[in-house]
């Protein structure tokens, strides 16, 4: 009897899968339209508890936008899910409810900038790559050891030249697989518009897939502060620390807050060093905390030559 039960019991907590995502995994949704697809998840999970689930609109715009959304979100809530509203996808990791949160998935489906005229127009396609270069930005830094970030997107026409594996590169991310995205395996998804005079009504899918992106060690990021003063002279050492890199640059002149945060950035670039599996963290990780400091030493001496040069022109 006891055998028994202690197999009911790994069978009542066994991982609950909705295709590519399971009930053990935390996850992210970002941009969602009507909430359904959230809901379409939750629904296969019993349970929304391991669900943040955000859009761009305030919550009145939602149900203003969708007929569906009110009944969705609080079904939603009810199962326990994470809601978040006017959270802009190319800054969400400063929103508080979202700061030092980490998820095994991070999912965009069909990023789109809005109805700004022909998809084929350039300008057009630049407003487009900006959001999911944005994204990319933010996601990458939000993932918990071996993490994906998926986005799913149209792959003929002009969607195709958004080249979104050069913009998840740009973030130090790389391409696991890209799989057909059928929108049949997640019942009671409603793609929807969300834009223009018909936000409630959806738009034709055609051929589109999911593309899932992981970290990658590499970057070709060149991060610069006034003066074309190179930080990333050593591309690992960037990769790893890059949050408080890019936190030096965006606080050039304001040491106050660079160095209240030295310890948080340091932090998630530990984080991020764990996730490599060749890198040992207790030991790599000292080495390049090392190289840390004698850029930051550098900086340093940028820094006093600069004001220097401010003191006597």
């Amino acid at each position: 009897m006891a055998d028994i039960a202690y197999g009911r019991q790994i069978a009542i907590n066994e991982a609950k899968w909705a295709n590519h995502y399971s009930s053990d995994h935390q996850i992210l949704l970002v941009g969602e339209g009507d909430f359904s697809f959230s809901l379409s998840l939750a629904m296969v999970f019993g349970s929304a508890q391991n669900i943040v689930a955000t859009s761009l609109d305030s919550y009145d715009l939602v149900i203003k936008k969708y007929k569906r959304a009110k009944t969705n979100l609080e079904m939603l809530y009810g199962y326990g899910a994470q809601l978040l509203h006017g959270v802009d996808a190319t800054r969400m990791k400063h929103y508080t409810d979202l700061q030092m949160r980490k998820f095994d998935r991070v999912i965009y489906n069909f990023p789109h900038a809005g109805f700004l005229g022909k998809e084929d127009n350039q300008q057009v396609i630049k407003k487009h790559r900006s959001l999911v270069s944005g994204f990319f930005e933010n996601a990458s830094r939000m993932l918990r050891p071996g993490g994906e970030i998926h986005v799913s997107h149209k792959t003929t026409g002009p969607f195709k030249t958004w080249n979104i594996e050069d913009l998840a590169w740009k973030s130090s991310l790389a391409l696991l697989e890209c799989v057909e995205f059928n929108i049949a395996d997640y019942p009671g998804y409603n793609n929807k518009r969300g834009d223009g005079s018909r936000p409630d009504q959806p738009f034709h899918l055609g051929k589109c897939a999911t593309f899932k992106f992981v970290l990658s060690k590499k970057s070709n990021n060149r991060q610069q502060t006034p003066g074309n003063w190179v930080l990333n002279n050593n591309r690992t050492c960037f990769w790893i620390f890059r949050e408080y890199l890019d936190h030096a640059v965006s606080t050039f002149g304001k040491a106050d807050d660079l160095f209240y945060s030295v310890p948080i950035m340091l932090g998630f670039g530990f984080e991020r060093c764990k996730t490599v599996n060749h890198v040992n963290p207790l030991h790599d990780y000292v080495n390049l905390v090392k190289e840390l400091r004698n850029m930051s030493n550098r900086r340093i001496s940028y820094l006093e030559n600069f004001l220097r040069e401010i003191d006597h022109p």
